[in-house]
């Protein structure tokens, strides 16, 4: 099941995330978060309007995604960067693509322009997930990042909505 993110969520959120932050590279970082950290973040999240999703199985969440702004100017308030991440235990069971699917269908909803998924570049399972929802190669930033001692590729992916039916400056 998907739903939206409750504050009950956050110790599965931490843990699943701690999980990627700590054994892969699908988050350039190298500090596991504290669960204050995370209570912060969904605070913002919630704050700023922007969706946290879970994906509860069995009474436990396994999977959680959110969007949130590309970069911090205001010409870039159609576009969005997303964020998927599932428990390394219930991983090719189709709740990434659940997840996904769920994120595109509310950004359409909110009349964003560009979906945005910032990549590892080995991540081929997460690359041909993308792809298989239409999201387009729009270029690599080769040595972006070091982590596990050694240098990492971050290639960039777009998915075009349907965006706003008049768009603002304002």
């Amino acid at each position: 099941m998907i739903r939206t993110a409750q504050e009950k969520d956050l110790q599965d959120i931490l843990d699943i995330y701690n999980d990627a932050v700590l054994h892969t590279t699908a988050v350039y970082t190298y500090e596991a978060q504290t669960l204050e950290s995370r209570e912060i973040w969904f605070k913002q999240k919630m704050d700023e309007g922007y969706p946290v999703m879970v994906y509860e199985l069995d009474n436990k969440v396994v999977g959680f995604a959110t969007f949130g702004p590309f970069r911090p100017w205001p010409a870039y308030k159609y576009s969005i960067e997303h964020s998927i991440y599932v428990n390394n235990r219930y991983r090719r069971q189709g709740i990434a693509t659940s997840l996904l699917k769920e994120i595109i269908a509310i950004a359409n909803e909110r009349e964003y322009r560009t979906l945005i998924a910032g990549i590892d570049a080995a991540n081929e399972k997460s690359i041909a997930m993308h792809e298989k929802f239409g999201f387009v190669h729009s270029g690599t930033i080769r040595n972006a990042g070091y982590k596990f001692n050694t240098w990492l590729d971050l290639a960039f992916y777009q998915l075009d909505l349907n965006g706003p039916k008049t768009p603002v400056e304002n």
